[in-house]
């Protein structure tokens, strides 16, 4: 990121943490390129980063193949044609030989040279040093004055390449170490200062020592220097938590003129009851509201409202600003997110459970090594929307989908959040939004998709899958802390611990279960990562039969965690699962084969509880 005012390290260039994937760097430099863009569209929110900035990665000849280049490639001549500014350079380090596999000659100039959109500059790093900062100089300033992606084609050398094993590839890297020399970018240069009179030879060689003598210090330096002694003052600053912070900006009022200015007269909790799909929506529009530099956006999550319908109306609400429409590619969308929240803002993305889980490197790889930083300025905090989970009959959710949620359990400090009922969502989002924030944390906000715009729940016409939108007075009372879950009921004689659809199913259990002398009370664990185990031990000790509902999968699903949790715990009591196959759900009548279902809960709570 190269621009003439202050950046986050107050320098004229701000150097990013390393990728460590290939290709993973640059759909952060894509976001990054499409946040600078958007300032001149906003006056809402003050990024890190001057107007005039650009956005520079680099990347390999090898590397200009992977998918994830080609999709963030693509994504940038895509919103370039749709007349996004975009000032976005590309520098390609082209060497011809890859990764193991030597690249076609002429490659990157076909391949990437010809592109409708992408300004193309190419230059060789072994001729004149002037020409070639001047065209890179030339290639900088098309990106910034005309904010569109430009690629800097530079053909360079990797001095002796891919070396060999045997005689042959030894007596072959030989004669490539000479081949290359003769092209040292390096000696080019000491060449060209000498042939334009910049510097004398004895100059240029005084200069290449003393650098080699400061090289050499500073590896005997680091080389020699104490290393820290035990864990305390390496783990200390991982993944800060801080419950207090968070709970003070999640439940901090809204002025009323904000509010005003996005819902007009009429306000969220003026509505009556809603769906979860509607309670949603106005959380959307009420941490618009609230943070300036908050920006939704996703595939169709604009114009047509969402897939679902969940951000509909959100577009007129809140302007073009600060919600947008993305290319329908995960890995552009959550590098969208990564460059938005690394710039000052804090993106809300949508995708599907399918992109995100093709974007899990990115997540894994880019995303969380970002939340561990002890330095705090390049953190990207932000919440994923995820509609997913299945139904019971086989309606709505991402039905074709593998529902498995332990990829994203797995990822170290990342937040998974499944709002089920109306009532508990926007408190939810509000805690994720002021824990990215205060913390730097990336949240999921798994929402179960079936449940949508159910209204009701145990019989037709009772409302009771709807909830009054609270009103910014009753925020701080109803603040729901990350791994804290809610209990329904104090029966006393079975826990059901559920979450998403199966906690709809959990409830229906019980009402009929109390109906037959069996008192429950259902556990919404809310959050499936942290797991709020404190509240799950807490609840199945005081009835000692413990039953567990869990709609990803019986193999590494969320239920095998609390088992572990709970006996590590010192649960003695007895226990059960009830959870989805081990299949990808289908859609159809054949989804009730696999998810979980009202029939099968309560079998397995009678038998418990005999």
């Amino acid at each position: 990121m190269a621009g003439r005012r202050a950046t986050p390290a107050n320098a004229e260039v701000a150097l990013l943490p390393p990728s460590s994937t290939p290709a993973g760097h640059l759909p952060r430099a894509l976001g990054l390129a499409w946040a600078v863009g958007r300032q001149a569209r906003t006056r809402t929110a003050r990024l890190n980063w001057p107007a005039d900035a650009v956005a520079v990665a680099g990347l390999g000849d090898g590397t200009a193949t992977h998918g994830t280049a080609v999709g963030t490639i693509n994504t940038a001549l895509w919103a370039s044609r749709q007349g996004v500014p975009l000032p976005l350079l590309l520098i390609c380090e082209d060497n011809s030989l890859g990764f193991s596999t030597s690249t076609p000659s002429g490659w990157i100039a076909s391949s990437l040279g010809t592109r409708e959109g992408l300004r193309y500059f190419h230059a060789d790093t072994a001729g004149d040093a002037a020409t070639l900062f001047s065209t890179a100089r030339r290639a900088v300033e098309t990106a910034r004055t005309h904010r569109r992606p430009v690629l800097l084609h530079l053909s360079c050398v990797r001095i002796g390449g891919h070396s060999g094993t045997d005689d042959e590839h030894r007596y072959r890297r030989a004669d490539r170490i000479a081949a290359d020399l003769a092209r040292d970018p390096l000696a080019a240069t000491m060449t060209a200062l000498v042939r334009h009179g910049a510097m004398t030879g004895d100059e240029v060689a005084d200069r290449l020592l003393r650098l080699r003598d400061r090289v050499a210090s500073a590896l005997e330096d680091a080389t020699h220097r104490p290393r820290p002694t035990g864990s305390a003052e390496v783990m200390a600053p991982l993944a800060p938590r801080r419950p207090a912070v968070v709970a003070m900006a999640a439940v901090r009022e809204t002025e009323s003129a904000r509010r005003t200015a996005v819902f007009g007269d009429t306000l969220p909790e003026a509505e009556g009851p809603l769906t979860l799909a509607a309670s949603i929506n106005r959380a959307l529009a009420d941490a618009a509201a609230a943070h300036p530099n908050v920006v939704v956006m996703g595939p169709d999550v604009a114009r047509a409202g969402g897939p679902y319908g969940v951000t509909q109306g959100l577009l007129k609400q809140l302007g073009a600003a600060r919600i947008t429409d993305t290319v329908p590619d995960g890995r552009s969308v959550l590098g969208l997110a990564m460059g938005s929240a690394v710039s000052g803002l804090l993106p809300i993305a949508e995708l599907g459970l399918a992109d995100l889980h093709a974007a899990g490197e990115l997540l894994r790889a880019e995303v969380a090594p970002l939340m561990f930083s002890t330095g705090g300025s390049f953190r990207n905090p932000m919440v994923l929307r995820v509609p997913g989970l299945g139904h019971h009959d086989g309606a709505g959710g991402a039905v074709p989908v593998d529902n498995a949620l332990g990829g994203l359990r797995d990822i170290p400090g990342l937040v998974v959040a499944c709002p089920a009922h109306p009532a508990q969502a926007p408190a939810m989002l509000r805690t994720c939004l002021a824990a990215g924030q205060a913390d730097g944390t990336v949240s999921v906000f798994l929402e179960p998709a079936a449940l949508y715009h159910v209204t009701d729940l145990d019989s037709p016409g009772d409302g009771a899958w709807l909830a009054p939108y609270a009103p910014p007075s009753l925020w701080q009372e109803q603040h729901a802390p990350i791994g804290r879950a809610l209990v329904h009921g104090d029966g006393k004689d079975l826990t059901v611990v559920a979450y998403g659809n199966g906690l709809r199913i959990a409830r229906q259990a019980a009402a009929e279960l109390a109906g037959e002398g069996i008192g429950c009370r259902v556990v919404d664990l809310r959050w499936l990562a942290p797991l709020p185990m404190d509240d799950v031990v807490a609840a199945a000790s005081a009835t000692g039969n413990l039953l567990i509902l869990d709609e990803t999968r019986r193999t590494g699903g969320v239920s095998e965690s609390i088992v572990t949790g709970v006996l590590e715990a010192g649960y003695d009591g007895r226990l059960a699962r009830v959870t989805a196959k081990d299949s990808p759900l289908p859609s159809g009548p054949a989804a009730r084969f696999v998810q979980l279902t009202l029939a099968r809960t309560l079998a397995t709570a009678r038998a418990l509880c005999r």
